[in-house]
């Protein structure tokens, strides 16, 4: 199992928008320049993290807005915004095991417990994480420099 570069593209939008908020005007094709990516991806990305609530994209002129203090954003609601997981399962099972075998008509019983076990606990820890953390970082990793 993979989880798409959308989360790790939408914190470094995060981390970019916060870094150069005072420095430039952030916008779709700076990110996608520091991303090293196309813009209509970021777009994408950057509608998803607006309709969450999470950023402000000022059209026309441009710029974005976070819209809530970092430690307020954890790394759960920025994986949530671009993630969409059907009906809330991480683990999508397969449709109709066959109720004719023991294994297929038992499958659901043995794993959904354990696999909804995992998903917690991996959101768990993603709660534990906040933007407030990447901005500290990379503060420690940058300093004072402006590169």
């Amino acid at each position: 199992m993979q989880i798409s570069s959308r989360f790790t593209v939408a914190l470094h939008i995060f981390a970019c928008v916060e870094y150069f908020k005072d420095k430039c005007k952030v916008t779709s094709d700076f990110l996608a320049s520091s991303i090293n990516t196309n813009p209509v991806f970021i777009r994408r990305i950057l509608g998803q993290l607006s309709k969450a609530g999470l950023l402000k994209v000022m059209r026309g002129t441009g710029g974005i807005e976070i819209t809530r203090p970092l430690k307020d954003i954890t790394f759960l609601d920025v994986y949530k915004a671009v993630e969409p997981i059907e009906d809330g399962a991480l683990f999508h099972f397969h449709e109709n095991p066959n109720p004719a075998c023991p294994v297929g008509r038992n499958i659901h019983s043995l794993l959904d417990g354990k696999l909804l076990s995992i998903q917690n606990a991996m959101e768990d820890r993603m709660k534990e994480y906040t933007l407030d953390d990447i901005r500290e970082g990379l503060g420690e990793i940058i300093g004072g420099k402006d590169s």
